[in-house]
Parts: C-alpha cells; structure tokens; sequence
C-alpha cells in the first residue's frame, strides 16, 4: 500500500504542528508557505541590533508543545527550553496604582489586597470559579471537534453538558467581574483577559473568564530563545520526521473533482495529495482557494463579526527600565469608552490601553547594551477601510505621551528605531481576513460553536486548522487545532 500524501497551506503553528501529527501516523507530508519564512504570526523582526518576536508574546500551555516532542519519540528538553515566570505581569494604572501579577495565586491575591483594598479572597473565588470553568470545557469545546455526533456521546461530555449554567454563559465577562469585585481597577484587570481572543468584555460571555487559569494555574513561561524559537524547534522536529517545506510558495487553488479534494495548485503546478490541510485564514481560504465552487461557501460563518486587530510599534529604546518586566499593562482610565471605540466607532480611543512586552528582560541580546526592545501593542478594530495612516500617527504621539507620564521620562527621544504593524499589513503578511488577528469574535454565547469546523462537511479530504476555526486564536489552541485535525484524520 502506497504512503498517502497530505499537503498544508501555511506554515503558521497550526500548520506545523499538523505537519508532525501526521508524519508521526506515517502520512508524506508537504507544508506550502507564501512567505520566506515560516511561523506565520510567529515570526520574528530585526533591526538595527534589536530583535522583536513579530507576534504572540505570551507563552502559556507549554505541555502542547512538549507533546509534539514526545509523539515521535524525542525529549523535548533537548530541543526546546523555557523558564517559568515569576510575575505573569506588571499592571500600571493612571491614579498611580501599581499591581504584580505573581504566578503564585495566593501572594497574586495578597498583591490585589495590599493595592486595591480588594479582598484576597475574592480573588481567590474567582480563580476557582475560573478553574471550574475549564474543568468543564477543556474536554468538550477545547480538546474535541464541536461538529461530530461521537462527541456529545461520551459520558464526559454528557457530565460537562449536566454542569452548563456553571460555565456562566448568559451574562456578559464585565458584568460577572464587576459582581465578583468591589473595586474598579481588579474588575479590569481580569475584564482585560477578553482582549485574548480579540473580543470584548462588555459583549461577550462570562464564559471567558476560564482564560485567567491558564496562566494562575498552568502558569506562563518564556522560551530560552524567544518566542519566535517554538516556531525553529518545531520546524527542525518536522524536517526531522521528513517534512517538507517549500517558502515562497503561495497555494492559488485547492483543487476539487468530484467533492474531493486532490490537492492544491502552487506556481502553475499542480501537486496531487490524499488530503489538503488549510492553516490559511477560513475566509481567505474559501475565497480564495476555492473561489470556483461559491457552492461551498458557508456564507453564515463567512459574514460572522470578526476580532479586534493590532497595533504593534517595534522600537528600539536607549535606556533600560528597572521598573518595568517582561510584560507590562499601562490601562486606559476609561475602559469602557476604550472598547466602545473598537468595536462600536472602529477607531481608536484617545486613551487606549498600553502593552509593553520587552523580551531582552530575559534575553540580553535582543537589544544592545543598556537598551531595551519594545513591543508595544494597542488593540484596535479590524480594517474597514479606516485612514490607517492618520490613525497611526494620532495614536503613536499618544502612546509616547501615556508611557511618559507613567514612567516619567520621555520616551520619544529615547526611540532609536522603529517598524510599525498595522491591520493592513497583518493581513497581508498573514492572510488574516481585515488584519483580525483571532478570525471572528466571540462576543456571544453561542461563539464557539459558530466557529468553523476542522473538517469540511462538504469537501472529502479537505481540513482546517489554525486561529480562525475550531477551538480558537492564540497558541495554545491552535496546537489544539492541530490535534483535533490529526484525529480526524486516519
């Protein structure tokens, strides 16, 4: 019997991932990326000296990665390294207030109190309210397709469907956080956790409010190389198992005889496969790669609300700051105008919320001597045809301003280089539909099983992988997007 072949559009996580499932079940596997190079979102930027990770910055769930290792046999430790975080992030308010995220949940909780007079207590309900919350989606929404019968059979999810209204799913993330807490500033510290999958917190459900375990509970970690490194390791993993990846490769077609897929046109060729694996935006991919057959389109999923994008400025900084750590939060005093701003007027709010991730805290020599390199991101809508330009430049000047009043410095004059992302060219780079970083929101109740399923209900060998269909953005679960597909997959 012949090795059957499966070919994968882009070679973001999703895809690589996908790409050593499948070579470790024995399958020939072809990865195609229109960019030189792979990761996707997960890239990297240098410039100048400075080094930037391009895209994710936090690293949580690192056992999805370590698995990858353990399937074909290898010790992850002599691949891949990470440290564990002892302060998941440093929050900076606009009345003064300064609050450190510790990993360990009860100095977290201790931290909260001594700051905001919130009771550690609360804090500590929360994070077990968090905690029930996954223990009843993890196996269900998250490790499992949504769209097949087998898998609300199983007496797991039998128990986890008896145990719904515990999940909080008829009241919005805002109101759930503003009836657990007294004072304003914690009820935004963990409204902010919606900006994780490019929703709001004042639209979408409470349901959201399982992402603060991921990091309390599973903690969040740094890789000894950076982010941009899972990308490397697990490319040398899957060229190691006979992957093979062609750059510079930008797929036009998948091509369908019959309901079938049998494979892709890539650069006026034609490569034949058994089975064609798409880690391309859901709407680029219908669009685009099966503009033939309309037929297919699911038009409903297609005109779905889309996530909130990005605003990255990567700059080189001259000065290094003791005040500030890995990740920092500079929040905007006005949270609800903020989000107000993104999702209602798509544009951005004059006071907007700050992050600043600045990797060479933990790798020196990603910025020179005595600096630092910034990554500094705002969240802002997805593009509609704003006037990007004008927009940038407001928001730069304001950025810079916000950041010097808080650290007390200006920081304009410390900026020695700079590159700028915007939705306009993550969509460009990443074939992310309107630069929406998470495909579409999850603003409803109902969002998760809107999302797109892992395996075409009309197409025979055709799947889908990555930040915009099942179970999500980010990188945890578009690992998880790669394993849901692997088992689909015989």
């Amino acid at each position: 019997m012949s090795q059957k072949k499966a070919v994968i559009i882009g070679a973001g996580i999703a895809g690589i991932a996908t790409a050593i499932r499948l070579a470790v079940k024995g399958y020939k596997v072809e990865v195609f990326e229109a960019n030189g190079y792979p990761g996707g979102k997960l890239s990297e930027i240098e410039q100048d000296g400075y080094r930037f990770d391009a895209g994710p910055s936090l690293f949580t769930m690192p056992q999805y990665v370590d698995e990858l290792f353990k399937l074909a046999g290898k010790n992850p430790a002599d691949y891949f390294s990470y440290q564990k975080l002892d302060v998941v992030c440093k929050y900076f308010y606009e009345d003064g207030t300064r609050i450190s995220a510790f990993a360990d949940t009860r100095q977290f909780a201790g931290e909260i109190e001594n700051k905001t007079g919130e009771p550690a207590a609360s804090v500590i309900k929360h994070l077990a309210n968090s905690a029930d919350i996954y223990s009843i989606t993890n196996h269900v929404f998250l490790e499992r397709s949504l769209h097949r019968l087998q898998t609300y059979l199983r007496i797991d999810t039998l128990r986890s469907i008896l145990r719904f209204p515990k999940i909080d799913p008829f009241r919005t993330m805002h109101k759930a956080n503003k009836t657990g807490f007294k004072d304003k500033r914690v009820v935004q510290l963990f409204d902010r956790y919606a900006t994780y999958n490019g929703s709001n917190p004042y639209q979408a459900p409470a349901t959201l409010n399982v992402i603060p375990h991921l990091e309390q509970h599973f903690g969040a970690y740094f890789p000894d190389g950076g982010m941009y490194s899972i990308t490397q390791k697990l490319v040398k993993l899957a060229e190691e198992l006979g992957v093979k990846f062609y750059y510079n490769s930008r797929v036009d077609e998948i091509v369908v005889i019959n309901g079938k897929t049998k494979g892709i046109r890539s650069n006026d060729q034609n490569i034949m496969a058994d089975m064609v694996i798409s880690n391309m935006d859901v709407w680029f991919t219908y669009t685009r790669l099966l503009s033939k057959y309309p037929q297919l389109h699911p038009k409903k999923i297609l005109n779905q609300e889309r996530s909130s994008s990005a605003l990255i400025f990567y700059w080189g900084i001259k000065k290094q700051f003791a005040s500030l750590d890995l990740h920092n939060i500079f929040f905007s005093a006005d949270y609800e105008a903020e989000f107000d701003h993104i999702w209602e007027r798509q544009d951005i709010f004059h006071d907007p919320t700050v992050y600043v991730n600045i990797s060479s805290k933990l790798k020196p020599d990603d910025a020179p001597p005595g600096c630092e390199n910034w990554f500094v991101m705002i969240n802002v809508p997805a593009n509609n045809g704003q006037d990007w330009d004008k927009l940038i430049a407001g928001a730069r000047g304001r950025i810079a301003d916000k950041l010097s009043s808080v650290l007390g410095e200006d920081i304009t004059s410390l900026i020695v280089n700079e590159s700028v992302l915007d939705p306009r060219s993550i969509e460009s780079r990443t074939s992310s539909y309107k630069g929406s970083i998470y495909g579409t929101s999850s603003n409803n109740q109902f969002a998760a099983f809107l999302r797109h399923a892992n395996q075409s209900s009309k197409v025979k060998g055709l799947y889908f992988c990555g930040g915009s269909v099942h179970p999500g953005g980010g990188i945890p679960l578009c690992l998880l997007s790669a394993k849901i597909v692997s088992g689909l997959i015989n």
